[in-house]
């Protein structure tokens, strides 16, 4: 592009149309609404910037900002002349600035009600009740007691938590002992069958009601049988949605009769004593049962070993701490 020139301007004698010299002439000042060549580069960085602009798509979030903005002018704004509304109250005398009813009214409303735009899914006095129990809670702590209170409360967090984890751990080690115990009780019981086999009196004998085991791990057999009676009935309810009611199959057993409701189950009553059992604390369970495991079958819960003698030489006592 050639540079732009500046215009020189010679002062002519107005009388005698004769040129002054050079010292005298004038420069005029290139003016600002002289065109501008844009160059080919310049033109492709301006159309591709307009074309940024127009294929630009406003996100989400852009375009509930933008819809809240112009809610709120649109709220904001004063009721404008050309309303309906406006035009009917003008006719009842009102004017711009003044308030409606009787003249000389100073406390009455010269702009509408504003408008609360509620967010959320809550009820509407969701707000109010919040409120009111927030008060009523700062009301019962009051003062300095409700501090000290508080405080109080966040100490003893922690001490909570510890508490909860070691009566979680000592009921999983009450669970490990019910099942060392009824593991001896099985071998006990598979021993004294044989020696009746041997002996000539073997008798199939019905299964031990839950009341005569003995309630140290009473309730790891019902447990069991719970779990298990709640797994054949949703499978023979499987079952039965295709089958007949009036067929009858010999190769059924009890408890499948049970199941399919073609006998009543013997269902037991309550069990007072394995609910007084329960009742006590974990510790105390878990101190029963490793007693009863040492003195009945000189088994060392914590050594995890079976001693020959009821001396059980070797094994450092009868609580956890003495075995480190």
């Amino acid at each position: 592009m050639a540079p732009s020139t500046i215009p020189i301007v010679h002062n002519k004698s107005p009388s005698n149309g004769k040129e002054d010299d050079y010292m005298s002439m004038a420069i005029v000042e290139p003016s600002s609404t002289l065109s501008h060549t844009e160059t080919s580069a310049q033109r492709h960085a301006r159309k591709k910037r307009e074309a940024e602009a127009r294929a630009y798509q406003p996100s989400k979030a852009e375009l509930a900002r933008q819809a809240e903005l112009n809610r709120d002018e649109a709220l904001n704004a004063s009721l404008p002349t050309t309303s309906k509304g406006y035009q009917m109250m003008a006719k009842l005398g009102f004017k711009t600035g003044s308030a409606l009813g009787k003249e000389g009214n100073e406390h009455a409303r010269k702009e509408p009600l504003g408008v609360v735009v509620k967010e959320g899914r809550a009820g509407v006095g969701m707000d109010s009740e919040k409120k009111r129990k927030f008060r009523e809670e700062a009301s019962e702590e009051g003062g300095d007691e409700g501090v000290h209170k508080k405080r109080e409360t966040e100490g003893e967090f922690r001490e909570r938590q510890g508490r909860e984890r070691e009566e979680k751990r000592l009921e999983g080690l009450c669970w490990g002992a019910m099942k060392v115990l009824e593991g001896f009780a099985s071998e006990d019981a598979e021993s004294s069958k044989v020696q009746d086999e041997e002996g000539g009196a073997a008798e199939r004998k019905k299964p031990r009601p839950t009341k005569q085991i003995n309630v140290l791990w009473r309730w790891l057999v019902r447990d069991r049988q719970e779990r298990e009676r709640e797994r054949r009935m949703r499978y023979d309810l499987h079952q039965s949605l295709s089958r007949n009611a009036a067929y009858d199959d010999p190769d059924e057993d009890k408890q499948d009769k049970q199941a399919l409701g073609d006998e009543e189950e013997e269902v037991e009553e309550g069990d007072p004593e394995l609910e007084e059992f329960n009742v006590l604390e974990p510790a105390e369970r878990l101190r029963k049962m490793v007693e009863y495991l040492r003195e009945k079958w000189k088994y060392c819960f914590w050594c995890k070993f079976q001693y020959p003698d009821e001396a059980m030489e070797g094994c450092p006592g009868l609580t956890e701490d003495e075995h480190g």
